[in-house]
């Protein structure tokens, strides 16, 4: 279905631009949008988080919680049983993004079902 965007003046269109990029700017990165993700659902140690996410090495999930630490999105703790221990979780302004998150989701579920029909479509014939 499309939608009319006759409405729309081209001015409209550079700070909607602009928002992206800064949306874009924060989440940028392979494991960003994963990182969020996972602690959406609870923090986790580090250790844990790395776990969770398939093929990413402690460097990268270092760099990119620093960068997600720095842009307020992430909070580190010191765990409490052990001072070693690293707790992250998203911080409450983390959370605003969180609605973002889940409508990748649900797109990339709609999206991956799409393509297994088409791929179905193609095999039948």
């Amino acid at each position: 279905m499309k939608k009319d965007r006759s409405h729309h003046q081209p001015a409209d269109c550079i700070p909607h631009l602009r928002a992206i990029s800064d949306t874009q700017y924060v989440l940028s990165g392979k494991w960003k949008v994963v990182i969020i993700g996972s602690l959406s659902f609870s923090k986790k140690r580090f250790t844990e988080l790395r776990n969770t996410l398939d093929g990413i090495g402690s460097k990268m999930l270092t760099k990119e919680l620093q960068e997600l630490v720095q842009n307020g999105i992430v909070r580190r703790t010191l765990g409490e049983d052990d001072a070693k221990a690293v707790e992250y979780e998203l911080t409450e302004y983390g959370y605003s993004v969180k609605p973002v998150i889940d409508a990748m989701a649900a797109w990339g579920k709609q999206h991956r079902e799409h393509i297994i029909k088409e791929m179905q479509k193609t095999d039948r014939k």
